[in-house]
């Protein structure tokens, strides 16, 4: 049987008898298709034998992996999370090297992290969080932690880069971080009416767009 421990980022993994890349790639089989049917059923209309069925194992195989339904949805949770996550650190890697036109930078950046936002497993992610908070009131710290305290802090280190190079006039990174996140995901909740549709692109670059204006105007040079 494996056991969850945290890795250096104190994001969960889970080691399975045996070892090696094909458990893991078969626990990773698992805990997407197992997001996919949760983000189809909810938690309590989803069952083991469909994840299963998903991923394209045998029923016993994900006991052997995730041991109980409640440990697979806490596990395809923070692995899409952690996903998300990814992805918008990878966005933001683009201010490291913004180039010439800031604004433009910001605007692609913002423009990009909403994309990632509006996407089927974010989308999914907020409503099994919030639509499972009665039964798990700490999933919601949790992916709360691993989605938007990573991301801001991520974004609050590539703002302090580019105030050093003199780019903009950022005394507290962290705040114009979460300032700027705020501008953004704001709307997006506004807009999207609690998840029952999703912002166009359009709207995408719209919201982008106002939200680089109005940060620049405070934290421009």
């Amino acid at each position: 049987m494996g056991r969850a421990t945290p890795d250096s980022a104190g994001r969960t993994t889970t080691g399975a008898a045996g070892g090696g890349s094909g458990q893991i790639d078969k626990r990773r089989a698992i805990l997407t298709a197992a997001f996919t049917v949760f983000a189809r059923r909810g938690y309590a209309g989803a069952c083991v034998k469909e994840v299963a069925q998903e991923a394209g194992v045998a029923k016993p195989t994900v006991y052997n992996h995730l041991h109980d339904k409640e440990n697979l949805f806490r596990q395809a949770m923070q692995t899409a999370a952690d996903t998300v996550a990814d992805e918008c650190v990878a966005v933001l890697d683009r201010l490291r090297a913004p180039g010439d036109d800031l604004p433009a930078a910001l605007e692609d950046v913002a423009h990009r992290l909403l994309q990632v936002c509006r996407g089927e497993r974010a989308v999914a992610l907020r409503w099994l969080t919030h639509g499972q908070v009665a039964e798990f009131p700490d999933l919601v710290v949790d992916v709360h932690g691993r989605t938007a305290v990573r991301i801001a802090d991520a974004l609050a280190d590539r703002l302090a880069r580019v105030a050093l190079a003199g780019r903009l006039r950022v005394a507290d990174p962290a705040r114009a971080a979460e300032q700027l996140l705020a501008m953004l995901t704001g709307p997006l909740e506004l807009r999207t009416r609690l998840g029952t549709r999703r912002i166009s692109v359009a709207e995408s670059r719209e919201i982008a767009a106002a939200a680089v204006d109005t940060f620049l105007s405070a934290y421009g040079p």
